[in-house]
């Protein structure tokens, strides 16, 4: 049973450990030890690039803390079909910030933002999906690959359409990514009006577009499995955090945020690019045990 399926609560002898860590024997620690060496200068910056054993560093310097009850979602990097130029089949614009910003919501912005286009893509879907996920690719008609990556928003709450369809009974709560798009592409007008119901609006800039890199974090650069989205109120940048939900149960290193991410074990683990780590990211909406390793 996963720490996930019981109430979450110290040892009674008021002390937590790694022992006590369902599958800590068993992880890949040396893989994560890697991933939290992609994080800026810190207090342990030093002593992990030296390190050789990824268990042994984090036990050396690390000690679990209580376990919090957390709730936990997926993103990934979409791969859309894009263009550097407004075309008949790319006619939807995707916009850099522009000087000084700007505070209007979603619905008057488009007006507002001319001059600012770095890409465009195939209709507002695609681009709100893009805008939720705060990175992409996108395959320009040359094979060639434009990478994109969040570089502001105008400020306002993000707001969940998804959330908003299910209390008006357009969906039921097993709702997924992708019946939501058909249902906006069904009725343009009808889609359009719900997305401007989410204000915020997400700018973009271009990125390395290096094949094996990951898309940039808050933090720096996010990793396929080992990465997650955290309210840094809650968990500060660069924490490891041991986490056991839906069957997955490994180290992970707190390295972006989210404007959805919001409160303590709340947390997006990143699946990485593509259509297939699209599903598995949508899939993931459960509650778990989000447990931070704090140094000693």
């Amino acid at each position: 049973m996963l720490p996930s399926e019981t109430p979450l609560t110290a040892p009674e002898t008021g002390r937590f450990s790694f022992s006590d860590l369902a599958g800590w024997g068993d992880d890949d620690l040396d893989l994560a030890l890697t991933v939290f060496r992609k994080n800026p200068a810190g207090p342990l910056s030093g002593v992990a690039a030296q390190a050789r054993d990824g268990r042994s560093f984090f036990e050396a310097h690390f000690t679990p803390s209580g376990p919090i009850n957390g709730h936990f979602t997926g993103y990934y990097e979409p791969e859309l079909s894009g263009s550097r130029v407004r075309t008949p089949s790319h006619p939807v614009p995707l916009h850099t910030m522009p000087p000084g910003g700007v505070s209007a919501p979603r619905a008057e912005l488009d007006a507002q933002l001319v001059g600012q286009e770095i890409a465009w893509v195939r209709d507002e879907v695609d681009r709100f999906f893009l805008q939720v996920q705060g990175s992409g690719r996108l395959r320009l008609p040359d094979g060639a690959t434009l990478r994109v990556g969040y570089a502001g928003s105008n400020g306002h709450p993000y707001r969940s359409i998804g959330k908003l369809l299910i209390e008006r009974g357009v969906f039921g709560p097993d709702i997924t990514a992708e019946a939501l798009k058909v249902w906006l592409r069904e009725d343009v007008d009808r889609g359009r009006a719900v997305m401007a119901e989410n204000p915020s609006y997400v700018f973009f800039a271009e990125r390395p577009t290096a094949p094996d890199a990951g898309p940039m974090g808050t933090l720096c650069e996010v990793t396929q499995g080992r990465s997650i989205a955290v309210d840094p109120d809650h968990t500060p940048l660069g924490t490891p955090v041991w986490i056991a939900v839906d069957g997955i149960a490994r180290l992970v290193i707190a390295q972006d945020t989210g404007s959805a991410i919001k409160g303590a074990g709340r947390a997006d683990l990143f699946f990485g690019t593509g259509k297939g780590a699209g599903q598995a990211a949508g899939r993931l909406n459960h509650p778990g045990a989000f447990i931070p390793l704090v140094p000693r």
